[in-house]
Protein backbone atom coordinates (compact mmCIF):
# COMPACT_ATOMS: atom_id res chain seq x y z
CA UNK A 1 0.00 0.00 0.00
CA UNK A 2 1.71 3.52 -1.31
CA UNK A 3 0.44 6.52 1.49
CA UNK A 4 2.89 8.78 -0.79
CA UNK A 5 5.99 8.89 2.11
CA UNK A 6 9.21 7.33 2.54
CA UNK A 7 9.59 3.22 2.54
CA UNK A 8 11.74 4.62 5.68
CA UNK A 9 8.20 5.99 7.38
CA UNK A 10 6.19 3.05 5.60
CA UNK A 11 8.74 0.47 6.71
CA UNK A 12 8.37 2.14 10.76
CA UNK A 13 4.40 2.67 10.51
CA UNK A 14 4.14 -1.54 9.35
CA UNK A 15 6.26 -2.56 12.11
CA UNK A 16 4.61 -0.28 14.55
CA UNK A 17 1.29 -2.14 13.58
CA UNK A 18 2.23 -5.52 13.67
CA UNK A 19 4.01 -4.49 17.32
CA UNK A 20 0.13 -3.60 18.79
CA UNK A 21 -1.58 -6.19 16.48
CA UNK A 22 -2.91 -3.73 14.02
CA UNK A 23 -3.90 -5.74 10.67
CA UNK A 24 -5.47 -4.29 7.49
CA UNK A 25 -7.77 -6.89 7.55
CA UNK A 26 -9.27 -5.70 11.19
CA UNK A 27 -9.68 -1.90 9.68
CA UNK A 28 -12.74 -0.43 8.10
CA UNK A 29 -11.86 2.69 6.03
CA UNK A 30 -13.81 4.93 4.62
CA UNK A 31 -13.44 8.31 2.90
CA UNK A 32 -15.23 11.47 3.52
CA UNK A 33 -15.53 15.09 2.65
CA UNK A 34 -13.13 17.29 4.68
CA UNK A 35 -14.40 20.43 6.55
CA UNK A 36 -12.37 23.21 6.90
CA UNK A 37 -9.94 25.54 5.46
CA UNK A 38 -8.88 24.84 1.36
CA UNK A 39 -12.09 25.88 -0.11
CA UNK A 40 -13.35 23.76 -3.35
CA UNK A 41 -10.43 21.40 -3.47
CA UNK A 42 -11.73 20.14 0.22
CA UNK A 43 -15.46 20.05 -0.45
CA UNK A 44 -15.53 18.13 -4.03
CA UNK A 45 -12.62 15.51 -3.18
CA UNK A 46 -12.76 12.70 -0.07
CA UNK A 47 -9.98 13.24 1.71
CA UNK A 48 -10.69 12.88 5.11
CA UNK A 49 -10.24 9.63 6.72
CA UNK A 50 -12.34 7.94 8.96
CA UNK A 51 -10.73 4.36 10.30
CA UNK A 52 -12.52 2.40 12.30
CA UNK A 53 -10.77 -0.58 14.52
CA UNK A 54 -13.10 -3.74 14.63
CA UNK A 55 -11.74 -5.56 17.25
CA UNK A 56 -11.84 -2.83 19.61
CA UNK A 57 -14.32 -0.27 18.49
CA UNK A 58 -11.66 2.66 18.17
CA UNK A 59 -12.60 5.03 15.60
CA UNK A 60 -9.51 7.60 13.87
CA UNK A 61 -10.99 10.41 11.59
CA UNK A 62 -8.31 12.27 9.74
CA UNK A 63 -7.98 15.24 7.37
CA UNK A 64 -4.60 16.72 8.63
CA UNK A 65 -3.07 16.79 5.02
CA UNK A 66 -5.42 17.23 1.32
CA UNK A 67 -3.71 14.47 0.02
CA UNK A 68 -5.88 11.44 0.87
CA UNK A 69 -2.89 8.96 0.70
CA UNK A 70 -1.31 10.84 3.14
CA UNK A 71 -4.29 10.93 5.38
CA UNK A 72 -4.42 7.42 5.42
CA UNK A 73 -1.29 6.92 6.64
CA UNK A 74 -1.75 10.00 9.76
CA UNK A 75 -4.34 7.83 10.53
CA UNK A 76 -3.43 4.51 10.92
CA UNK A 77 -0.08 6.26 12.52
CA UNK A 78 -2.48 7.48 15.35
CA UNK A 79 -4.54 4.48 15.65
CA UNK A 80 -1.02 2.97 16.51
CA UNK A 81 -0.54 5.70 19.31
CA UNK A 82 -4.19 5.32 21.00
CA UNK A 83 -3.73 1.63 21.34
CA UNK A 84 -0.27 1.48 22.42
CA UNK A 85 -1.11 4.52 25.36
CA UNK A 86 -4.46 1.45 26.42
CA UNK A 87 -2.02 -1.27 25.99
CA UNK A 88 0.96 0.05 27.40
CA UNK A 89 -0.23 3.21 29.34
CA UNK A 90 2.56 5.04 31.33
CA UNK A 91 5.00 3.13 29.16
CA UNK A 92 3.95 4.25 25.73
CA UNK A 93 6.06 6.57 23.67
CA UNK A 94 3.86 9.27 23.98
CA UNK A 95 3.29 9.05 27.65
CA UNK A 96 7.29 8.44 27.78
CA UNK A 97 7.59 11.63 25.46
CA UNK A 98 5.10 13.84 27.69
CA UNK A 99 7.18 12.99 31.05
CA UNK A 100 10.10 14.06 29.26
CA UNK A 101 8.76 17.52 28.45
CA UNK A 102 7.53 17.95 32.02
CA UNK A 103 10.65 17.33 33.60
CA UNK A 104 12.63 19.44 31.07
CA UNK A 105 9.67 22.16 31.77
CA UNK A 106 10.40 21.56 35.89
CA UNK A 107 14.50 21.85 35.39
CA UNK A 108 13.75 25.30 33.58
CA UNK A 109 11.30 26.47 36.20
CA UNK A 110 13.94 25.95 38.76
CA UNK A 111 16.67 27.25 37.10
CA UNK A 112 14.48 30.31 36.33
CA UNK A 113 13.78 30.57 40.03
CA UNK A 114 16.74 30.03 41.53
CA UNK A 115 18.77 32.52 39.43
CA UNK A 116 16.52 35.66 40.15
Amino acid sequence: MDFGVTPKKQEELEARMAKVGLREQDLLEKFIHSSGPGGQRVNKTASCVYLKHLPSGLEVKMQRERQQRLNRYYARKRLCEILEERFLGAKSPAALKAEKIRKQKQRRRRRSSSSG
